[in-house]
């Protein structure tokens, strides 16, 4: 029996062991399911953790969308481009993923070596997320820096404005920071429009814009921008500046002031006198402001083209007399006063006039506030709200008041369009749109007279140096020789110069304005006056430019004739 015993015992024994194994099987297997809960656990808590952290977009303050996004092309009136975007490479950094501070320091100077050792250490020192080490790379250097394998360095591709005329339209176009973010001329005022928008909303991101469509033709800005550089040097002046517009749409077609810069180079812009004088800079127009006191006398009714005026003696106030500068010194009939520049005879019509209407037409011409225009570079004008009697006097020849060229060109536009005020633009504008925009401020009348009076001083007055470089084109204007204020007096030896002008005047098409700053006699007889340097340049750059913009010569006599208004001999 006992015996028996011991051989039942080992049964129970096997049995209770399979059951403690089992038993450590579901432990292991319930600690199993346990720690891969808590492995999902952790995993989901630090998804969680990300994604309430809002991830830093930006480099340096700077929205990564805005510096990737790019700007639209910028065309002249017959497509050709004037700015486009190029896609480049600029470095950055991740300093808390850089692994070795030192050890990036001296691989990357070895592929940039104009990097400062103590500047890129510092700048990969830290747990910044983003830092620029150097922009707008080439290709090249991008290949090789990639290829030192250094972690937290990265590129990112940035949109770099290049301008292919490189100066010749800096002024109108004006450069963009290295954000790509305009900073002057009509880029700065496309991102006053719309291009920042499009920029905020990321929709300018690796998306081709539609071109912007500028009024210049750049076949006009050459000729216009290589003539201004010419005058430079042929005159010895400190600068020179022109516009040249399309007299019924207020269209631009060229606009140039030298010393210019480079758009390609933004720093290039603050050399000292590279400012644009069309817009920025304001001057006593001289002469050619006489146009602008014959067209309100005439318009008023107060004198017509066939009166005379006594130029016999200098004008007196108090102890001062107004004179003429080559004076004829007798009666002058109005066409004369003109050709000849009389100061006297000018006097006498603004006063025919009397000087609160002058000084109100000067309002209606706009000389007293900005032109409308689309540069950010410009200046209010200085003319007296109220003028004296002296002070009527002088500015009836353009002198104790200053406008910009601009206000002039736009004048001279209304004074042979027949009578309408056109505010400027640089973009493309039909003659509809231009239309609804007129504002008249002269009879029909008047203009003709003006015509008329703007092509005799071509023909027989300081203008003929003028027409003899533009034979054919029918070219008229006036000359301006404007004394210039040192320590507050005129000095006869610092002029600025203008020729204001508009062609072919049997049937008008386009005004312009040339400024010549402080100019050099170029011979003996040249002296400084107007007609030898701002009316020669006028004319060489009429004969370039004219076949350009369609005008065919004509050398009949019989289109000057039919200028003249009845009652004129």
């Amino acid at each position: 029996m006992a015996l028996a015993h011991e051989n039942f015992a080992p049964p129970i024994s096997l049995d209770g062991a399979r059951k403690v194994r089992g038993n450590l099987t579901q432990a292991r297997i319930r600690w199993m399911i346990f720690a891969i809960v808590l492995g999902f656990a952790l995993v989901s808590a630090r998804l969680v953790q990300l994604g309430m952290v809002v991830p830093d977009s930006t480099i340096e303050g700077q929205a990564r969308d805005l510096i990737t996004a790019t700007r639209p092309p910028i065309l002249d009136r017959n497509g050709l481009e004037m700015a486009v975007d190029i896609r480049v490479p600029s470095l950055f950094a991740e300093p808390r993923r850089i692994i070795d501070v030192e050890e990036a320091v001296q691989k990357l100077r070895t592929v940039i070596p104009d990097l400062d050792e103590k500047w890129l250490r510092d700048r990969l020192t830290g747990d910044k997320g983003f830092v620029w080490l150097k922009r707008e790379l080439s290709p090249s250097i991008q290949e090789r820096v990639m290829r030192l394998g250094i972690p937290g360095i990265d590129f990112i591709t940035e949109s770099k404005r290049f301008y292919p005329g490189m100066a010749e339209a800096s002024h109108v176009l004006g450069s963009t920071n290295i954000d790509n973010q305009g900073i002057a001329g009509i880029e700065r005022h496309m991102d006053g429009e719309n291009v920042a928008l499009l920029q905020e909303l990321g929709l300018a991101r690796g998306n081709a814009l539609t071109p912007v469509e500028l009024s210049i033709d750049m076949r006009a800005q050459h000729v216009m921008h290589e003539q201004l550089m010419d005058a430079m040097t042929r005159y010895q002046a400190i600068a020179a500046a022109g516009i040249m517009l399309d007299v019924h749409t207020g269209e631009v077609i060229a606009l140039a002031s030298v010393p210019d810069f480079n758009p390609n180079d933004p720093a290039s812009a603050l050399v000292k006198d590279s400012f644009n004088r069309i817009t920025a800079g304001i001057f006593e127009p001289g002469s050619i402001f006489k146009t602008v006191t014959i067209a309100g006398a005439l318009d008023s009714g107060a004198v017509s083209v066939s009166d005379q005026f006594d130029a016999r003696f200098g004008v007196r106030f108090g102890r001062f007399t107004i004179d003429d500068f080559h004076g004829k010194h007798r009666i002058l009939s109005l066409p004369e006063v003109y050709k000849y520049s009389s100061n006297i005879g000018t006097i006498r019509i603004m006063q025919a006039m009397g000087k609160e209407p002058y000084r109100q037409f000067l309002s209606t011409m706009g000389f007293d506030q900005r032109v409308p225009f689309e540069l950010p570079e410009m200046r209010l004008p200085t003319v007296p709200k109220q003028l004296s009697e002296v002070g009527a006097a002088t500015a009836s020849f353009g002198h104790g008041l200053s406008v910009s060229p601009l206000h002039m060109a736009v004048a001279y536009a209304a004074f042979v369009n027949g009578g309408n005020y056109v505010p400027p633009t640089l973009y493309k504008r039909d003659l509809g749109e231009a239309e609804s925009l007129y504002r008249r401020v002269l009879q029909p009348s008047t203009s003709d007279a003006l015509r008329y009076l703007m092509r005799l001083n071509a023909l027989e007055g300081s203008g003929s140096q003028m027409n003899k470089e533009a034979l054919g084109y029918r070219v008229g204007g006036k000359t301006g020789t404007a004394e210039k204020v040192v320590d507050g007096r005129y000095s006869s030896s610092k002029v600025t110069n203008f020729f204001a002008s508009a062609f072919p005047l049997d049937n008008p098409r386009y005004a312009m304005v040339i400024m010549v700053d402080e100019p050099k006699a170029e011979n003996p007889q040249s002296g400084t006056t107007a007609g030898w340097n701002a009316g020669t340049v006028t004319g060489r750059i009429v004969q370039r430019v004219a076949p350009m913009l369609g005008i065919a010569p004509d050398f009949s006599e019989a289109l000057d004739q039919a200028l003249k208004p009845a009652g004129v001999y």
